[in-house]
Parts: structure tokens; C-alpha cells; sequence
């Protein structure tokens, strides 16, 4: 009995230092970061609302599956535009007015889409839209990893995922519960216009609202002297014991020493483009399988907007509870071993959701696609910006932005294509051919790079 207490007792002890550390890991942040997380809160809301409404108005005012896949593409291809300019503004001017502009602007593009049922004005306001969202999109990142000191960049990555696809995918609750609420007062189904419009205006406030307090950023460090600090420490050699908050009690116990990451040492433009291809592999894939997705569910299992809502939700719960495991998943494998595990199993689910004959089967590939993604998310973005020094950073967000627009553009048109004249599944396909090309590149790409960890 005295043994099993004290193995109690010292499973509490070792329970309660865990939380300990967790706590004093997520705790701290400047402002800047605090006000910038609300932000990319806002964002994921107005995003799950859009991913469940969007394609389900366009759909219920007529138009079929080819316009719904270029009007999900459009916005890309506004990003597309944008986001290499906005970028290299980014290095050059203050950030904090540029993401504030932007951010009052978007919502006006949102609304303007279900505001409307002309073609060419949608397509106008989506494509507003891109170039608009491009300016969050490239400078959130740099931001939050100039805000805080190197070791805790993987906690804010994760925890900014978790807002961003986590907590935000409650959005998908709200946008499948208003067109039932609203067609309920208006005796209107669910899947009337109305109805849905009302779910793409409520979109728009959902980004407007936690733009407002932008206005309290204080003004970033200077990317210059980031990367001189961060230059500096890299010089110094490797202390000879690590941080006990920064490492598992795995490595603890085995004396390894943790690997400080470094910059790459091979020229900027080849290190972009190893960097940058399998990207847009990736999220040509994700544009084949995501895009058209609630509408998919909808014409193959006549799901309804409420419940289409509630997978979109799980999904992204799912999504920001493997997003906070992630610094433990790190420490445990490693930056890239993760990502390209994570990714490599995304390919074979990609399949089994569009061919699942049975609707449960589907939604559960659906659920565990999420889970998978949220696991190297914010891994994969700490190690692209990782791979250079802080000069460099929101030119290489910049150019995320345009392989994410191309990637998920020509993937949604794709798939809409396909999906309207050969069948419902085929794009699942499409998407998960890609979806296993990028780890592969990422494998022969970095597998033997002294400077990754």
C-alpha cells in the first residue's frame, strides 16, 4: 500500500510540474501577441463560416459546381497578386497600419458576395477579397516570430493554429445554424438564398469585430536588428546543458543536447524554392479535397447546412487539440520527421473521403484529416522561417502566400471541374496524389540539411 500511494504521489508531483510548464510556456507574451491572436481568432471564425455558407449560396442561386470551384479559387488568385508586393512592402514600412487597413476592408469584400447574385460582382468582391486577406496572411507569421525569444515560437505557432483552425472552426457551428434560424423565422428551407446570404454577411462581422483592437499594436522590432540578435546568438556555441522548459524529461534523461536552430546556409532564391514547391503541392491537394467540400457532402450524402456545420466544427476542434500537442510532438520527433509523416498520411485519406460509400466513414476521413493537419501546421511554419535569418521573413511569408493562392486555386478549379463533368469523387483523387508529392520533396530536400532539426 505505502508503494502504490507513493507511486500516486509522485504521478501527482510529476502531473502537476507538466502544467506547471505548459503554464509558464503560454504565458508572458507582449501584447502585441495577445492582440495579434484575437485577430487570427476573428479570422478562423469568419473563414469556418465562409467554408460552410459560401459555396452552399453560390450553389442555391444557380450556379453549379465549375462557377462554385473558380469562385473559391478567385480569392487565390487575388492573394496570388498581392502578396509578393505586400510582402516586400512588409520588410519596408510599419506593419501595424497596413494589417489594420486591410483588416477594416475585408469585411466590405465579404459582405459584397452575398450581397449580390450577379457573377461578375461576386467574382470582383471574392477576388477583393484574396488581395485584402493577403496582408493577414503574410505579416501574421513574421510578427508573432519576431515578438517572442526562439524557444517559444513553436508554443505561439501552436497556439495561434489552435485559434486560427481550432477555436475558430465554432464558426462552422454558426454558419450552419443562422440559414436554419433565419429560414425558420422566414418559413424559407435552409438551403433558400436568404438564408445563406445572411450566413456570408455574418462572416464578414466576425473578421471586423477583433480588427478594431489592432489599433493598440505597439510597434514591432526592427527585422534588421531581429537578425542581428539572432545572428549573434547563433554564434555562440550550444550551452552545455538545456533549457528543462524548452525540452522533454525524455531528452533530460538521456543527457542529448537540443539542437538550436539555425539558419540555412544555401543561397536565399534555392532555399525559397526548396521551401516553396512543396507548398504548392500541398495546398493544391488541400484545394482539390477542401474547397468544394460542404457542397460534395451535401449533393452525395444530402447533408444539411446544420450538420455540414458540425463537421466542420469537430474538424477544427480536432485541429487545435493536435495543434497544442504539437511542441511535444516536436520534441519527441522532430520538425521535419513530423511534417512529412503528418503529410504522408494525409494522402490516403484524402481518397477515402471522397470514396467512402457510407456517410460515416466519409466524415470520420474528414476528422482525422483535420487532426493530422493540425499536428505540422504551426511546426511547418516555425521551420520555414526557421530556415532564414529575420530580414527575410515576410518576403518568404509573402511568397507562402502566392504558392498557397496558386496551390489552392488551380486545386479548387480543378476539382469544381471535375466534380461537374466526370463525377463527385474524382477531385479526392486529384487532391491526394498531391497531398503525397510534398513530403517527398520535403524529404530529399532537407532530409540531410545539418542546420534542420
Amino acid at each position: 500500500m505505502a508503494r502504490v500511494a507513493g507511486t500516486r504521489r509522485n504521478g501527482g508531483l510529476a502531473l502537476r510540474e507538466r502544467a506547471s510548464r505548459i503554464s509558464a510556456a503560454t504565458r508572458g507574451y507582449p501584447r502585441n501577441v495577445y492582440l495579434l491572436l484575437l485577430f487570427t481568432l476573428g479570422k478562423g471564425i469568419q473563414l469556418s463560416i465562409g467554408q460552410v455558407t459560401l459555396t452552399l449560396y453560390a450553389y442555391s442561386i444557380g450556379y453549379k459546381q465549375d462557377f462554385v470551384g473558380l469562385l473559391v479559387a478567385v480569392p487565390a488568385i487575388g492573394a496570388l497578386l498581392a502578396a509578393i508586393p505586400i510582402g516586400f512592402l512588409a520588410d519596408r514600412i510599419p506593419r501595424k497600419p497596413l494589417l489594420l487597413v486591410t483588416g477594416l476592408l475585408n469585411p466590405v469584400a465579404l459582405a459584397l458576395i452575398g450581397l449580390t447574385t450577379s457573377a461578375p460582382l461576386m467574382l470582383g468582391a471574392a477576388f477583393a477579397n484574396g488581395v485584402l486577406s493577403s496582408a493577414y496572411w503574410v505579416t501574421i507569421i513574421p510578427m508573432l516570430t519576431d515578438a517572442v525569444e526562439p524557444r517559444r515560437r513553436v508554443n505561439v505557432m501552436s497556439f495561434n493554429s489552435f485559434l486560427l483552425l481550432g477555436v475558430g472552426s465554432l464558426g462552422g457551428l454558426i454558419g450552419g445554424a443562422i440559414p436554419e434560424w433565419v429560414g425558420a423565422a422566414m418559413s424559407l428551407p435552409a438551403t433558400a438564398p436568404i438564408p445563406l446570404r445572411w450566413g456570408v454577411v455574418a462572416a464578414a462581422i466576425a473578421v471586423f469585430l477583433p480588427t478594431l483592437p489592432l489599433f493598440w499594436l505597439t510597434p514591432p522590432p526592427d527585422p534588421i536588428e531581429v537578425a542581428a540578435e539572432e545572428q549573434a546568438a547563433a554564434a555562440l556555441p550550444a550551452p552545455p546543458a538545456p533549457d528543462a522548459a524548452a525540452v522533454s524529461e525524455a531528452a533530460l534523461a538521456s543527457g542529448r543536447r537540443v539542437r538550436v536552430a539555425r539558419p540555412s546556409l544555401r543561397p536565399i532564391p534555392l532555399l525559397f524554392i526548396l521551401l516553396l514547391v512543396p507548398d504548392v503541392m500541398y495546398t493544391a491537394g488541400e484545394g482539390a479535397v477542401v474547397a468544394l467540400e460542404p457542397l460534395f457532402f451535401q449533393l452525395r450524402f444530402q447533408m444539411s447546412p446544420e450538420a455540414i456545420g458540425a463537421v466542420v466544427a469537430g474538424g477544427g476542434i480536432l485541429i487545435g487539440v493536435s495543434a497544442l500537442a504539437a511542441p511535444l510532438l516536436t520534441r519527441r520527433f522532430g520538425k521535419l520527421r513530423l511534417i512529412i509523416v503528418a503529410q504522408a498520411c494525409s494522402a490516403p485519406i484524402a481518397l477515402l473521403i471522397g470514396y467512402a460509400p457510407w456517410l460515416w466513414l466519409s466524415a470520420v476521413a474528414e476528422l482525422t484529416r483535420n487532426l493530422l493537419r493540425g499536428a505540422f501546421d504551426p511546426v511547418y511554419a516555425t521551420f520555414a522561417m526557421e530556415r532564414v535569418d529575420a530580414r527575410f521573413r515576410a518576403r518568404l511569408s509573402g511568397f507562402y502566400s502566392v504558392t498557397w493562392s496558386i496551390g489552392f486555386s488551380v486545386g479548387a478549379a480543378a476539382s469544381g471541374w471535375l466534380q461537374r463533368n466526370v463525377n463527385l469523387s474524382i477531385g479526392f483523387l486529384l487532391g491526394g496524389a498531391l497531398l503525397a508529392a510534398a513530403p517527398i520533396w520535403l524529404m530529399l530536400a532537407f532530409a540531410r540539411d545539418p542546420n534542420v532539426d
